[in-house]
């Protein structure tokens, strides 16, 4: 277990058996557009997914947040947004943009995926904070609870400060967050708090062709401990693909997999426990409020 036997698993920390093969499959991007929106749901509803992560700067937030104040029963964190995907589908801060300007590029947008580089090199962390801030009391001023706190095509944040200020956010609202590079699980694991315990999964980073046959052997070879996968289903139509060039076949085979039979079979077959966000949340909230106001427990600042 990444060499860390003196350390618990989250199966343990959660509550389940050392020897419980325990999975999250997350659906990325709720709110990017429709097409996104309804197969989330689906993937939810119908098919074996468990939760999934809000970008709230998107076009298609507010029916996605709707369809969350109608479907209570839908866990869902806060897939905080500093980067817009598409040229022709542009989204941007919630913060005021003169507020911002370390987060825009030359031309008063958001940076790209393929620029996540220059972002790094020049956001300063007042305004991530700022900005950060507005998309989580966003969903709270909506009457919506989430459960968790990741982050947009940024791994842990990206940057040591970022992670470290979204550690304290979570902190502050009372929520989980999804850390899955090597030193943030030391440092969460040294709290006591569950994280996943392999290697993290973009469904992203599959081959297209035979990813249903990838899926169901992932599935099989699922290791004992808790896996976490961040799926990004979508309906594929043709607004999809419009809106989307560049990543509606990854979402199209992504939704078929999630809500087909051969899915939910293999779990009752292998025994796999799909959990989401919120026992993880009850963990991290009940292990914040132990905590003294502003410290983490290996000394350093949150």
């Amino acid at each position: 277990m990444d060499g860390r036997a003196f350390e618990p698993a989250a199966t343990e920390l959660l509550g389940y058996p050392a020897d419980a093969r325990m999975l999250i499959i997350n659906l990325d991007d709720f709110g990017m557009y429709h097409g996104i929106n309804a197969a989330v749901v689906a993937s939810i509803e119908e098919g074996i997914a468990s939760s999934c992560s809000l970008m709230v700067p998107c076009p298609g937030a507010p029916h996605a947040m709707r369809l969350l104040r109608e479907k209570p029963e839908i866990p869902f964190g806060i897939h905080l947004t500093l980067l817009c995907d598409t040229t022709h589908h542009r989204w941007g801060p919630l913060t005021a943009r003169e507020q911002v300007p370390s987060l825009l590029s030359e031309t008063g947008e958001l940076f790209t995926p393929a620029e996540v580089a220059e972002l790094l090199a020049r956001a300063r962390p007042d305004e991530v904070e700022l900005e950060f801030r507005a998309q989580v009391d966003a969903v709270i001023d909506a009457g919506l609870t989430p459960t968790h706190l990741d982050w947009h095509c940024l791994a842990d944040g990206g940057r040591a400060d970022i992670f470290d200020l979204t550690l304290a956010l979570a902190e502050e609202y009372g929520l989980a967050m999804r850390v899955w590079l090597d030193p943030g699980r030391r440092r969460a694991r040294r709290r006591g708090l569950p994280v996943v315990d392999h290697d993290f999964l973009d469904s992203f980073r599959l081959d297209l062709d035979g990813k249903s046959a990838r899926y169901a052997q992932l599935l099989r070879d699922l290791p004992v401990g808790l896996s976490v996968w961040a799926v990004h289903p979508g309906l594929g139509d043709d607004e999809s693909q419009a809106l989307d060039p560049g990543g509606w076949r990854v979402r199209r085979t992504d939704y078929e997999f999630l809500t087909s039979p051969q899915a939910r079979e293999l779990l009752r077959q292998e025994g796999i426990t799909v959990t989401d966000y919120r026992s993880l949340q009850r963990v991290w909230s009940q292990t914040s409020a132990r905590r003294p106001s502003g410290r983490v427990a290996d000394g350093s600042a949150a």
